[in-house]
């Protein structure tokens, strides 16, 4: 067997374990874990049985097939289909004029982004609109969106950077995210730890991660604390880097849904008459809230994940929960970079969180007990 590369990270009396061929990671008992790093060492099957069957007292034979399954299931590789290529851009031709020329500025850096058609346009611009500028004699870098036969192509300063189907436009807009962090923070792709599916709120000292599934309230949340004077460093795309493992502001609006505006409005009147999205594809419809950063260069340490809850009618409820169950909740909705190095710094970073649970139905409480973790 080919000599897999793997990491491996004790937490809470279980082994987190890192695949570099497929970028996954898996939470595994200790012993299945050890069985894993002797296979990859080269130690045969039968050895490992042998023990195995001392350590847990159980028959030989029943170790092998243990062990065989284990080498079946996990380390040897899956035989994928081919891939037809669909398109090989031969045919592309990039517009020669685009209906849309928007111009974004984040802090001194000037964007300029062209989108062929509305359609284009209401993918990107909805969240960026905060940053618009007119009137603009230089840019630092262009963008270009535009769409043929189905799938959306993304150019930057006149580099083709990948094109996506209909069904995977949120890799398209993800993308877009990572090449804007890029830009404004000078950091290329292999430079980043992870970007998350998360709130990030700030005192200007430290970083506070708000996560949870979608309809949670995490964005209301975040709303609100910025109310309470703490800043808004990231909605949605939290990206963090692997030197420092800091979480870096990222210049999206907050994105607020039609059923958080009643407890909004009072502190956000503007949302009223803020333009409204329907985004039929996720069943939602948003208005987009600006984020009081102003130093869109920013970049804070983060030590605390808080799973956040709304719940009507709910008591107050705060405690500290289980790495594992939260490190199982991050990672899905994460995207994680496959460089080993990088890899091993997120498990390193991770071991030091310290992860809680937030279910709350009075803002006053939730916010009072925010502040209180910083």
């Amino acid at each position: 067997m080919d000599k897999m590369t793997t990491l491996y990270k004790v937490i809470e009396n279980k082994t987190i374990t890192w695949f570099e061929d497929t970028n996954k990671y898996l939470v595994l008992e200790n012993t299945t874990a050890d069985i894993i790093k002797r296979l990859n060492k080269g130690v045969c099957v039968k050895e490992i049985a042998k023990s195995l069957s001392k350590k847990l007292n159980i028959p030989e034979g029943k170790s092998i097939d243990f062990i065989l399954n284990l080498e079946k299931d996990i380390l040897k590789p899956k035989t994928s289909k081919p891939i037809d290529i669909i398109n090989d851009y031969r045919d592309i031709k990039r517009p020669n004029k685009y209906e849309f020329i928007k111009f974004y500025k984040v802090n001194d850096i000037v964007f300029k982004a062209c989108f062929l058609s509305e359609k284009e346009l209401s993918l990107v611009h909805p969240k960026f609109a905060h940053l618009s500028i007119k009137n603009v004699k230089h840019f630092d870098n262009e963008l270009e969106v535009f769409i043929d036969h189905n799938y959306i192509f993304l150019y930057v300063n006149n580099t083709l950077i990948d094109s996506w189907s209909s069904q995977n436009m949120h890799y398209f807009q993800g993308k877009f995210s990572m090449m804007l962090i890029q830009k404004i923070h000078q950091k290329e792709e292999e430079k980043w730890m992870g970007i998350f599916h998360a709130s990030a709120v700030s005192n200007q000292k430290k970083s506070i991660l708000f996560l949870g599934d979608s309809g949670n309230g995490k964005s209301t949340s975040l709303a609100l604390l910025q109310s309470s004077g703490l800043i808004c460093l990231a909605d949605d795309f939290v990206p963090i880097d692997s030197e420092n493992q800091e979480v870096y502001s990222f210049p999206a609006a907050i994105s607020i849904k039609k059923n958080s505006l009643e407890a909004l409005l009072p502190i956000y009147p503007e949302l009223e008459t803020s333009a409204e999205y329907h985004f039929k594809r996720l069943n939602k419809i948003v208005r987009y809230l600006e984020p009081n950063n102003t130093e869109f260069f920013s970049h804070l340490p983060c030590n605390d994940l808080v799973f956040i809850k709304y719940e009507k009618d709910s008591e107050l409820i705060f405690k500290q929960i289980s790495k594992i169950d939260a490190f199982q909740q991050l990672v899905p909705d994460s995207w994680l970079s496959p460089i080993k190095e990088n890899a091993q710094t997120f498990l390193d970073w991770f071991s030091q969180l310290n992860c809680y649970q937030l279910q709350y139905s009075k803002n006053e409480e939730m916010i009072d007990t925010v502040q209180k973790l910083f």
